[in-house]
C-alpha cells in the first residue's frame, strides 16, 4: 500500500529536547514574540471557530509594502520549509534532479525524494560556503530546481553578489532557483544578494523567508516566497488549504509593523554572535548560530548535555544557536568549565 521508495527517505530530525536546559539547538529565539504580535494572536484566537483567510490577503498585502512588490508576487506557507517542498512539487517527479549545497539544511534531500526526484548534493568548499562553480557544474537536462541558503545553514557562510550574479548566468532559464533566506534578518554584510531586488534580474528565481527565526513565531509556523507571478500560481495549486492559521497570520501582520523593535532584537544577537564565536573560536557567521567545523561534535554535544546545555551535532561540525546574553553565559560557563575544543 505504500510506496516502495519512502523506505530510502531519511526522516527529518528536530533539536534535542531536555526540561530545563538552555536549548541551543534549534535556531529557534529564547525571547517571546514580539509584544504587537502576542497581543494580535491572543485577539485572533479568539475566532479560532473560524476557517482562516486561505488567501493570506491582509499578511500578502503588508508582506507586499514590506518587500516593495505586487501582491501578485507573493504567496504565504505553513513555514518556508513547507514552500520549498512546493517548490520541488511543481517543477520536479521522478527521474529529475534536485541540486542543493551539503551540508545545509537537511530537509533540501529530503524534499527531492518525496516527489520521486534525485537529489544531488554539492559539498561546500572547506570555508563551508557554496561551492557555485561545483553547483553550476552538476546542472543537467535533468535538473530542475536548485536551492541555495543564504546565510547557509549551519555553516553561517555568505554568497557574496558577485558569486550569485555569476552563477545565474549560467542556470538555464527553465531551471527553478530557491534562494533561502531564512536567516537575513541577521546579515550585516552588504555584499550579498538580497531576493526582493534579485527576482526582477531573474525570472527563474523564488525568494523564500520565514517568521519562524528572527520573529520569533517558530511555533506558529508561517513563511513567504516570491517571485514570478506564474511561479507564484503553481506554488499556489500544491499548497494544503488553509496552510497558514488564523493565529499566524495575525502575528505575522502584527510583526511586520514592529520592524524597529525587530531590528533592536537582532542587533543584540549579532553583538552575541561576536561575542560567542571569539571564545570558543568558532568561524565567522551571517545568522543567528556559530559553527565549528570538528569530527568530534557528537562527543562535545554529548559533554554539554550533562551540563544542561542542548547544541546541534552534525557529521561535519557543531552547530550552537546564539541566544540571550544569559543563555550564551550558561553555555560559555560550561564551555569553559569542560576544557573543550573543536579540536578534542
Amino acid at each position: 500500500m505504500i510506496r516502495a521508495d519512502l523506505a530510502d527517505i531519511p526522516t527529518y530530525v528536530p533539536g534535542k529536547r531536555l526540561n530545563n536546559a538552555v536549548k541551543l539547538s534549534s535556531n529557534e529565539v529564547a525571547t517571546p514574540p514580539l509584544t504587537a504580535a502576542v497581543q494580535a494572536m491572543v485577539a485572533a484566537a479568539a475566532g479560532a471557530n473560524r476557517y482562516p483567510d486561505m488567501g493570506a490577503m491582509a499578511l500578502r498585502e503588508a508582506l507586499a509594502g514590506h518587500l516593495e512588490l505586487d501582491i501578485a508576487q507573493l504567496t504565504v506557507g505553513c513555514g518556508s520549509s513547507a514552500l520549498c517542498q512546493q517548490l520541488v512539487q511543481i517543477a520536479a517527479g521522478p527521474g529529475d534532479e534536485i541540486i542543493f549545497p551539503w551540508r545545509s539544511f537537511e530537509a533540501y534531500p529530503i524534499f527531492a525524494q518525496v516527489v520521486g526526484a534525485t537529489p544531488v548534493a554539492v559539498p561546500l568548499t572547506e570555508e563551508g560556503r557554496h561551492d557555485l562553480a561545483a553547483m553550476a557544474a552538476a546542472i543537467t537536462e535533468r535538473t530542475r530546481v536548485i536551492f541555495l541558503c543564504n546565510p547557509n545553514n549551519p555553516s553561517g557562510a555568505l554568497i557574496s553578489s558577485a558569486e550569485f550574479e555569476d552563477f545565474m548566468s549560467k542556470v538555464p532559464a527553465n531551471v527553478l532557483v530557491g534562494l533561502d533566506e531564512a536567516y537575513i534578518e541577521y546579515v550585516r554584510s552588504e555584499d550579498t544578494p538580497l531576493a526582493p531586488e534579485a527576482i526582477g534580474r531573474h525570472p527563474n528565481l523564488i525568494g523564500l523567508r520565514t517568521f519562524s527565526k528572527a520573529y520569533g513565531l517558530a511555533g506558529v509556523r508561517v513563511g513567504y516566497a516570491f517571485g514570478a507571478p506564474e511561479i507564484i500560481t503553481a506554488l499556489n495549486k500544491v499548497a494544503i488549504p488553509f496552510a497558514v492559521n488564523l493565529v499566524a497570520q495575525a502575528g505575522a501582520v502584527a510583526s511586520l509593523a514592529a520592524a524597529d523593535e525587530l531590528l533592536e532584537r537582532t542587533d543584540v544577537i549579532v553583538e552575541e554572535r561576536e561575542r560567542v564565536a571569539t571564545a570558543v573560536g568558532a568561524r565567522p557567521s551571517e545568522a543567528n548560530f556559530i559553527w565549528l567545523p570538528t569530527a568530534n561534535a557528537a562527543s562535545i554535544a554529548a559533554a554539554l548535555i550533562g551540563e544542561n546545555v542542548l547544541v546541534r551535532a552534525f557529521p561535519e561540525g557543531l552547530r550552537v544557536t546564539v541566544s540571550t546574553p544569559a543563555e550564551n553565559d550558561v553555555f560559555l560557563a560550561a564551555w569553559e568549565k569542560l576544557n573543550l575544543s573543536p579540536q578534542l
